[in-house]
């Protein structure tokens, strides 16, 4: 057996305490239409989960420590339930939140659960449901991949064509660990990133004034809503060229909107964020299955009432800063720092902001057309998290953004979110229109009025 690396480590921690509902799980579902070989996509699916070890370990409790016990491939069972579809899209919607909603007992079960609806004779949707102790989003892209190679040589009678893959997962637990080193030793890659951290977050605050609607329970649900946005091509073009001007990224362009937004709204001026890194940081891990993402905390000072120019350029410092320090796991900087803890909410941030492009992370299964089904999942494991898109053309250019503002129901009504989100974009084509203006008067009732008279996109719920 292998020792969980540091980011498992804390997902197994918290699943021991939320085992029955599914607070951390991955649901994602595909529409299938035309012939499905329901033997071949079974095929498909434990050849996958063969080749990629971290959907066939189960997490062993050696002294309150999590190990990981990979399964032999003699061992592994991956049953595809073949399940006949409720008579309405609503009834189907129900049942795959249901199934997403399910928890995994880590000890005794592979982390991912794969259900087959039959709507029809050509019509299917393919319900695959991960811990995320096992996945993350860039996972996603190889699955697929794998899935997609397992299933062709499957009706094709013949083994897939895989490249053998470089590194284990396990490889990478290993590898992390004697890249940190010991806190111990002054000259350790740890001791120096904790440092740096100790540095950048001292005197946060324990927790900044969101616009809430209800007191904070003891112990939160987790129960989430979303309110949907969009952004259009023309938009997204403006804020990528002034991104580009400032030497900064998209992703700094709305991190600075969305502290900006908080700060009016009464969040105070020192703003700290959460941003999830892919931790990828070889491209031997690019083709893995698994669960490398750290959550780096970045503040976002809004005093002073600044220019959105002199905003953005100190969110870029803030982030670079973060990023060029991204090695030590969240879990072990609380631990070292020590903040003020409570079981009713993340310590150092309750905000989340993660900013992703469009990846080819698509099923292909030949003669069938693979379509993204939505998949109802109400869970929060914040206060809020806003979730971006950018798609982007084959060229690069910009294409708009879509995104989602998950909210936890416990704190706010849907209207104080549906606000938020209107303000954040206003903000944003201010601050495209007019980057030289200084936050109060970008945020003036009668710049934001101006600004609104190009409608700004919110996506229908569905």
């Amino acid at each position: 057996m292998i020792q969980a690396s540091l980011t498992q480590q804390r997902l197994w921690f918290l699943n021991q305490l939320e085992e029955s509902n599914g607070t951390w799980n991955v649901p994602v579902a595909v529409r299938l239409r035309g012939p499905v070989d329901h033997d071949a996509l079974t095929t498909a699916l434990r050849r996958t989960v063969i080749r990629q070890s971290t959907l066939r370990t189960v997490f062993v409790d050696v002294g309150g420590v999590p190990w990981q016990r990979i399964l032999e491939p003699s061992e592994v069972h991956v049953p595809l339930e073949i399940l006949t579809a409720p008579a309405t899209r609503s009834e189907l919607a129900e049942r795959l939140t249901a199934e997403s909603l399910r928890g995994f007992h880590l000890a005794e079960e592979l982390p991912l659960r794969a259900r087959l609806f039959i709507l029809g004779p050509q019509d299917h949707v393919l319900l695959l449901v991960m811990h995320h102790i096992a996945m993350d989003g860039w996972s996603l892209g190889p699955l697929f991949r794998d899935m997609s190679a397992a299933y062709r040589a499957a009706i094709e009678g013949r083994e897939p064509l895989w490249e053998p893959l470089p590194v284990e997962y396990t490889d990478y637990a290993e590898w992390q660990r004697e890249l940190l080193g010991q806190a111990s030793d002054p000259n350790s890659l740890i001791s120096r990133q904790l440092l740096y951290w100790k540095g950048s977050l001292a005197g946060i605050p324990d927790e900044i004034p969101l616009p809430f609607d209800r007191r904070r329970p003891a112990v939160p649900s987790r129960h989430g809503a979303v309110v949907p946005l969009h952004l259009d091509a023309e938009l997204h073009e403006s804020l990528a060229a002034m991104a580009k001007r400032a030497g900064a990224s998209p992703f700094m362009v709305f991190h600075a909107a969305l502290a900006a937004t908080l700060t009016r709204l009464g969040a105070g001026h020192d703003i700290p964020i959460a941003v999830p890194t892919a931790g990828r940081v070889d491209e031997a891990l690019d083709d893995l299955v698994g669960f490398f993402i750290n959550t780096l905390v970045v503040r976002a000072d809004t005093s002073g009432d600044p220019t959105f120019e002199e905003l953005l350029t100190r969110v870029r410092d803030a982030a670079l800063g973060a990023f060029s320090h991204q090695d030590v796991p969240f879990d072990r900087l609380v631990e070292e720092l020590n903040p003020r803890r409570s079981l009713s909410r993340q310590a150092f941030f309750q905000v989340v902001l993660d900013v992703t492009e469009k990846g080819d992370s698509t099923l292909r299964l030949p003669g069938v057309e693979c379509l993204d089904q939505p998949v109802e999942f109400p869970v929060v494991r914040f206060d809020m998290w806003l979730g971006l898109t950018e798609l982007k053309g084959p060229d690069g250019e910009c294409r708009g953004v879509v995104g989602e503002l998950l909210y936890s129901t416990d704190l706010f009504d849907r209207a104080t979110m549906q606000n938020l989100v209107e303000k954040f974009l206003a903000l944003l084509r201010a601050a495209a229109a007019e980057p030289e203006l200084r936050l109060t008067s970008m945020n003036s009732p009668r710049k934001l009025r101006a600004v609104q008279r190009k409608p700004v996109k919110l996506q229908p719920t569905t």
